[in-house]
């Protein structure tokens, strides 16, 4: 068990540092947000190929894999856009639905074990992320975009855990990433930006360190069932605020340090559970 905290930890790590350079393309750089998501997809289906077994191809053929892999690249679509208008940090609390709608289809079409104290511990982190934006009264338009992302990644999680044995980590990353390049071909291509090194090097940042974090995700959950592994999921609002804080100068206030505390309680508790 303490195996699969640290995998999540690095992985809730890599993920939103691969969407802080892919803020910084489409806020510094006015990088499109589909080529952001596009390239992501790209360059970590190029990087993986290399490793990857003839069986990995062969799951090409099966539909669930093509509707997981869209589900994908919506959610990624959606995030790039949400942090082209918000700052990160509220951007991913509302993204946060996504852990909260993974646990609930789990338990209702996986039909995974659940307990009372397990669905507490889910909505008092969520219940964190609330303290850490505190949200006002109108809803701007990054934030819906962020809400529909985490709500198309709460489905991706669950699907993950439901075609895990499918195939190895590696193969359903690759497939992920291949088929959701090959959806966004067109968009991407289109919305090509002015090339430099800084671009290159954010552009390849974001798809390396997305790949990473979403392969490590994909070793958690052949460790423990996916409504275990939902509360975990709230360790990448940490490595959030604190980037945000490095990269685009977001200090943390009380509330946030308040919040962080709430959500790790009830993250490193769920995980204890037996």
């Amino acid at each position: 068990m303490q195996r699969a905290v640290l995998i999540m930890f690095l992985a809730m790590s890599l993920i939103p540092a691969g969407d802080s350079a892919g803020k910084l393309l489409t806020g510094t750089y006015n990088t499109a947000p589909i080529f952001v998501a596009w390239s992501r997809f790209l360059v970590g289906a190029f990087l993986i190929t290399p490793f990857i077994s003839r069986s990995a191809w062969a799951l090409l053929g099966n539909w669930r894999i093509w509707v997981r892999a869209a589900v994908l690249a919506a959610g990624i679509t959606c995030i790039q856009r949400a942090l082209q208008i918000e700052d990160i940090a509220t951007v991913f609390a509302a993204f946060f639905v996504g852990p909260l709608i993974s646990y609930v289809l789990a338990v209702i079409f996986l039909r995974e074990p659940v307990t009372p104290t397990r669905s507490a511990l889910i909505i008092l982190g969520f219940f964190g992320v609330l303290i850490v934006v505190r949200p006002g009264v109108e809803t701007g338009a990054g934030v819906l975009w962020a809400l529909t992302a985490g709500a198309s990644y709460g489905v991706f999680l669950t699907m993950s855990r439901w075609l895990g044995g499918l195939g190895t980590p590696l193969a359903m990353t690759f497939t992920q990433l291949v088929i959701a390049a090959l959806l966004l071909l067109p968009f991407g291509l289109n919305a090509l930006p002015e090339f430099n090194g800084i671009v290159v090097a954010l552009t390849v940042t974001s798809a390396l360190c997305s790949m990473l974090g979403n392969l490590l995700l994909l070793y958690a959950y052949k460790l423990i069932p996916a409504t275990r592994i939902a509360p975990l999921v709230y360790f990448q609002l940490v490595a959030a605020v604190g980037l945000g804080w490095a990269i685009f100068g977001d200090l943390p206030n009380v509330w946030t340090w308040a919040g962080l505390i709430v959500i790790l309680t009830a993250g490193l508790a769920s995980a204890r559970l037996r």
